[in-house]
């Protein structure tokens, strides 16, 4: 006879029974977040870092010693080529100049003693009233009386130069910096130090830096291995504005400098409103028109230990597959594909970490971000 309790005993050792085989089975795939990528109309640009130069730039040094008188010029005005800058104290170059006139004036004298006595010593030749030595020694003094008229001219040109350099001019047209010296210093010709510096600012150049790695990629993009001289340029300001004036590319340097894996290139801005000034950094946008491209989302591309993109994609079967791929750039929160991504294929962007090539997955669509069109967004390396 059974006891009352066995039955309600084997239906809980049943049940315990069933719930083991239902722990002991396969698990679920693990859920995973995916964006399924699209071709997009994005622009091709190039984003380079860049610093304002001064379009002409002259340091301003005497060419004489003396003491400034006066400084004759606003510090940061507008200054023509020509325009006085600095008076030295000229005292002693105007006593030169006078001396040396002086000396003009007395060999002008001795010239026309010389070409009268050469002119008898001519005449009494002729009729055998003094000796051919004579003639030829009146002549002789003649010529070098001439000789000592010019070296004279020639001092006396010096002179003056050195007292036109007493007066101290600007060598170009531009705008002028601070004056580094004032009135009562001493200046010696030639020095070191300048005086002040005059910049020519409208246009001016914006120096760019591109790595090598680049190199054929831009040129393959802009003109060949010269680039294209025409290609406009956009910059923006430090602070991310539009700067309102357009460029031109105008220099491509011909090496790459060892020391940074860089090259050069030289654009001219114009710069009528004095909006840019030499120093400021920049940022330099070279557009080449649209293309039709695919964007992944920047979450969605991790690196290897060698550096190179790696992206999860989920496969028409739900498997992980790891991809490498290749990125250009970004546009706002995106990477830029060249390779290893198409149209239509799925990535992971959630649950990455719990996630393995070959497994099984079960992939959710993300939520998605709101992003600006891609072919207005500015690109940046």
């Amino acid at each position: 006879m059974r006891s009352p309790w066995c039955a309600p005993v084997l239906t809980a050792l049943l049940l315990s029974a069933c719930g083991k085989q239902q722990q002991t089975g396969a698990p679920p795939p693990p859920e995973v977040g995916v964006v399924t990528l699209q071709a997009q109309r994005v622009s091709d640009v190039r984003n380079l870092p860049g610093r304002v130069s001064a379009y002409v730039i002259a340091e301003v040094r005497p060419q004489v010693t003396g003491i400034i008188q006066k400084r004759l010029f606003e510090e940061g005005s507008q200054v023509k080529a020509g325009q006085p800058l600095y008076q030295l104290d000229d005292a002693i170059y105007r006593a030169e100049v006078n001396s040396r006139e002086a000396a003009v004036s007395k060999a002008r004298a001795t010239l026309e003693a010389a070409k009268l006595a050469a002119n008898r010593s001519t005449e009494l030749a002729r009729i055998d009233a003094v000796s051919a030595q004579e003639k030829e020694n009146a002549v002789a003094a003649e010529r070098q009386a001439n000789a000592d008229v010019e070296s004279a001219e020639a001092a006396l040109r010096s002179a003056q130069v050195s007292l036109a350099y007493a007066r101290i001019t600007s060598p170009i047209s531009g705008r002028i910096g601070k004056s580094n010296y004032t009135q009562g210093a001493l200046v010696t010709a030639n020095q070191a130090d300048p005086l002040t510096t005059v910049q020519q600012l409208d246009p001016l150049y914006v120096d760019l830096t591109q790595s090598a790695s680049e190199l054929l990629q831009l040129r393959r993009d802009f003109g060949g291995a010269d680039l294209n001289q025409s290609a406009s340029v956009t910059l923006l300001m430090a602070d991310g504005t539009k700067y309102p004036q357009q460029g031109q590319l105008k220099f491509a340097d011909v090496s790459v400098d060892p020391q940074t894996g860089s090259f050069a290139l030289r654009a001219v801005v114009p710069n009528p409103h004095r909006e840019l000034l030499p120093g400021m950094y920049v940022r330099a946008v070279l557009e080449r028109g649209e293309r039709e491209a695919v964007l992944a989302p920047q979450r969605s591309i991790s690196r290897d230990p060698k550096g190179n993109g790696v992206a999860l994609v989920v496969t028409a079967d739900n498997k992980v597959e790891q991809r490498t791929v290749t990125t250009t750039r970004t546009i706002g929160d995106q990477w830029l594909i060249d390779d290893g991504l198409k149209a239509g294929e799925r990535v992971i962007v959630e649950g990455v970490q719990k996630v393995q090539p070959g497994m099984q997955v079960r992939p959710v669509e993300a939520t998605a971000v709101a992003q600006a069109p891609a072919a207005t967004q500015t690109a940046s390396r």
